[in-house]
């Protein structure tokens, strides 16, 4: 079993995840450097060139981002793939790690960038899912949702919800290249993203008109 980290809001962290400092947050500060280690997190070791042609960049841009990864420690050379001709790179970490709010609060611009990028990153996997969703089959069809629930908690029960939600996922099978083979047939990636996104200018409850209104919320299949 891999060593446990401690995570800054106190959860704890596996072994082969980052918690993210200063350095760490400048160099992915950048939603190609994102998109480069979820890549490599996802599928497992590869060349620049390969990688730019699935960022639908050139592998110049891609190979300047992977060294700069390289040396703030989120990826590394595979030297055991690697040839006088091709530079494999494979990832360092399974999960990166960042709710440190006085470190957003010393590096506000890249820690803004650095979010930014995530959240281009999971829009942009939600519009290739849809894009896909009319050619999977039927039983996988079934399975996608997109739902949006609207709740009125105190920020100490907005953490137990984070809690609560991420025990849950634990409990079912993460997805790693090294561990494809041996899942159960049948077995698929499924990308869970959870947000918990505060709208603290939203009027006071006493404010707003009185009477039958739609709540916000809801699934779609």
């Amino acid at each position: 079993m891999a060593d446990a980290a401690q995570r800054p809001d106190g959860l704890n962290v596996e072994g082969d995840s980052v918690v993210l400092d200063a350095k760490g947050l400048r160099a992915l500060a950048h939603p190609v450097r994102v998109q480069l280690v979820g890549l490599l997190r996802k599928y497992g070791p590869s060349t620049a060139t390969r990688l730019a042609e699935r960022l639908g960049v050139n592998s110049g841009t891609a190979s300047y981002h992977l060294r700069q990864l390289g040396a703030a420690g989120f990826v590394e050379e595979d030297t055991e793939r690697g040839n006088a001709r091709e530079r494999w790179w494979r990832s360092v970490h399974r999960t990166t790690w960042f709710n440190d709010p006085e470190l957003a609060e010393r590096e506000p611009a890249a820690a803004l960038a650095y979010q930014q990028s995530v959240a281009a990153t999971y829009t942009l996997r939600t519009q290739q899912t849809l894009s896909e969703l009319q050619t999977m089959p039927r039983a996988w069809r079934n399975t996608f949702d997109m739902s949006d629930w609207a709740l009125r908690l105190t920020s100490e029960e907005a953490t137990a919800l984070y809690r609560e939600l991420t025990e849950v996922i634990a409990r079912y099978r993460r997805d790693a290249p090294e561990t494809a083979a041996s899942a159960p047939e049948g077995a698929e990636r499924v990308a869970v993203i959870t947000q918990i996104l505060p709208e603290l200018d939203a009027p006071a409850a006493s404010s707003l008109p009185s009477g039958p209104h739609d709540e916000e919320g809801g699934a779609t299949s």
